[in-house]
């Protein structure tokens, strides 16, 4: 997590509450800066953690294939909330399709631009969540992905 993302601390105790209640253990490190990443996945692996979640962020989506290498390098399987994170080598995401998102902000600034006031235009929060695994990760990590998974998988890294 960075603590300086103020969302982070609310998604910390939302993330070790559900973990309380199902007996798994939460290690939680912080990074500040890209010069944080390798001591905080280090620190991981030294506590014996096996998965982790990668929390969204400005510098975590700057660093996606520095902290895909790392997990990697590390044996860490992880998720993130974004696609793009698989697609730089991460194993898993699972989100909101930001691509989706981009075309819907396009959407509310041609509208802005034609003479609509912002305060006017509904709050629209993506319902469509997407899946995304790669593949080569999972070998690199000798994870073996569920069938099942890959099936209700929207995308697939082979």
């Amino acid at each position: 997590m960075n603590p300086a993302n103020a969302t982070h601390a609310f998604q910390r105790q939302e993330i070790e509450a559900a973990a309380m209640s199902s007996g798994v253990k939460i290690v939680a490190v912080e990074a500040r800066s890209k010069a944080d990443l390798e001591p905080a996945f280090k620190a991981l692996h030294a506590a014996g953690v096996r998965a982790g979640v990668v929390l969204r962020d400005f510098l975590f989506f700057n660093e996606f294939r520095s902290i895909a290498e790392l997990a990697k390098t590390l044996k860490l399987a992880t998720i993130a909330s974004q696609n793009t994170y698989v697609e730089a080598g991460g194993l898993v995401s699972y989100g909101v399709d930001d691509s989706e998102n981009h075309r819907r902000a396009a959407d509310f600034v041609d509208r802005i631009l034609k003479g609509s006031k912002p305060a006017d235009l509904p709050v629209e929060f993506s319902t469509k969540l997407v899946t995304s695994i790669n593949m080569r990760t999972a070998k690199a990590l000798d994870l073996t992905i569920p069938p099942t998974l890959l099936a209700i998988a929207d995308e697939v890294i082979e």
